[in-house]
């Protein structure tokens, strides 16, 4: 493919160039033909008049002999004919081919009429003369090439040179252009080889330019998309592996005969729970689907926010309660339309994670703002905060910021990843402040109104 771009570039232009300047050319003769011989037929014209002149003038021999010592016989030569097939010529050819004169123009001249041939490459003048000898017909041709037999040699020439030295320099110059496309095909193989290390080096502006840097930033988002994904793997792998384990072993020991009642009862209550955490993975995943690829139908409604929150809350006591975690609400009345099943889910995600994170004892702090057009809420807790590089990434699928808890902190990493897909849904925005190991804010902007649609 490259080689055949790179010969579709250089025949491209030989084409234009070559097919432009014929065109060219010819135009440019036809155009000016007469002119570039103007100058040259006025000289010949007033050479063969001074030459019927000299034959009118002086006896016939005297005026041959003046007519062969004259230095302008370096630059002309003379025919003169007697009869159709009879001539006498002045001047030296210098090894030219003197222009063929037919019988009908020598009759012509001979009869007193005038020739003049004004060709590319002939260019020759016929005059009667009068002597006391009889009427001849000389015929003048100049000894250089015409103007325009000129002006064609030197272009023709110039355009070859310039044909040639083009030529080469658009070979040059096309493969100056094909290989940043090279180093982009061989970068997309590499690529799909599975190999994201690649450094491209191209510098170039324009764009070609600008389809580098994009290639760059596309190479780069699925670099980090394939390491979100193999960390995603891992992490449901994990998380699935886990209940499945456990369901595994329990129902393996319930198949004992002689197993206690209460150690049945207590195994089956494992299973079931292990199950449900399997059921609430399959269901984030394809929540987290559905959301991005707008299937969801958003089910507007008018709710009070700051209720809503505050049910939320007391829904998931039995995860702050037990570890004696305090709430700081400052929750102003506040009258929004949203969907009301998919905010209840923001909000038990951000909480859920505050909870999760934060110290035995520790204070969450819930507060709401509003102004005409947005309500603005911030969820803060003195956890153990998000590193700065992480903080870019907290909303992306699959990532999981705790990766040196994972041991500690159970998830998938798909909580926020859901939490963001629902607040541009409603054509909010989230975003986080944290500072690693004092804490975290989350700051969800939503809209008063949510746009239908």
């Amino acid at each position: 493919m490259m080689s055949s771009l790179y010969t579709r570039v250089v025949l491209t232009f030989l084409v234009s160039v070559i097919g432009g300047t014929i065109i060219a050319f010819f135009a440019a003769t036809w155009i000016f033909q007469d002119k570039l011989n103007e100058n040259l037929q006025l000289t010949l014209l007033d050479f063969g008049q001074d030459i019927v002149r000299i034959y009118e003038t002086l006896p016939l021999p005297e005026a041959e002999i003046f007519i062969s010592e004259m230095k302008q016989l370096n630059s002309y030569h003379i025919r003169i004919y007697k009869a159709t097939d009879q001539f006498q010529s002045f001047g030296e050819l210098k090894g030219q081919y003197p222009f063929p004169v037919t019988t009908e123009q020598v009759k012509k001249v001979l009869e007193g009429g005038k020739v003049q041939v004004n060709g590319i490459d002939t260019i020759f003048l016929g005059l009667p003369i009068k002597t006391e000898m009889g009427s001849k017909a000389m015929f003048v041709e100049p000894l250089t090439s015409s103007s325009t037999s000129f002006f064609i040699k030197f272009v023709v020439t110039f355009l070859i040179c310039s044909l040639i030295a083009g030529s080469l320099l658009i070979l040059i110059s096309a493969m100056f252009l094909v290989r940043p496309i090279k180093k982009l095909t061989e970068a997309t193989r590499l690529i799909a080889a599975g190999d994201f290390n690649i450094k491209l080096n191209i510098k170039q502006k324009g764009e070609i330019g600008t389809l580098a840097r994009s290639f760059e930033e596309m190479m780069h988002d699925l670099q980090r998309l394939e390491q979100m994904r193999r960390e995603f793997v891992t992490n449901v792998s994990h998380e699935v592996q886990s209940p499945l384990t456990s369901i595994s072993g329990f129902a393996i020991a319930l198949k004992q005969v002689d197993l206690p009642d209460d150690e049945r009862s207590g195994y089956l209550d494992i299973i079931i729970t292990e199950t449900a955490r399997m059921s609430k993975i399959s269901d984030s995943l394809l929540k987290l689907s559905l959301l991005e690829s707008h299937s969801l139908q958003m089910r507007l409604s008018t709710l009070s926010l700051d209720e809503q929150i505050r049910r939320v809350i007391v829904a998931i006591q039995p995860q702050w309660s037990a570890r004696n975690i305090q709430f700081d609400l400052d929750l102003q009345p506040t009258k929004i339309t949203a969907d009301h099943d998919q905010l209840n889910q923001v909000w038990t995600n951000i909480l859920s994670n505050a909870i999760k994170f934060s110290k035995d004892g520790a204070r969450i702090s819930v507060r709401i703002k509003q102004n005409i057009k947005n309500v603005t809420v911030r969820i803060s807790d003195s956890g153990i905060g998000i590193l700065p590089e992480d903080q870019k990434r907290i909303f992306d699928r699959f990532f999981k910021a705790d990766r040196s808890h994972s041991q500690k902190y159970e998830g998938s990493g798909m909580g926020l990843a859901i939490v963001k897909q629902i607040v541009s849904l409603h054509q909010g925005d989230i975003r986080v402040e944290s500072e690693y190991g004092r804490g975290t804010t989350f700051i969800v902007i939503l809209p008063i109104t949510t746009p239908a649609g």
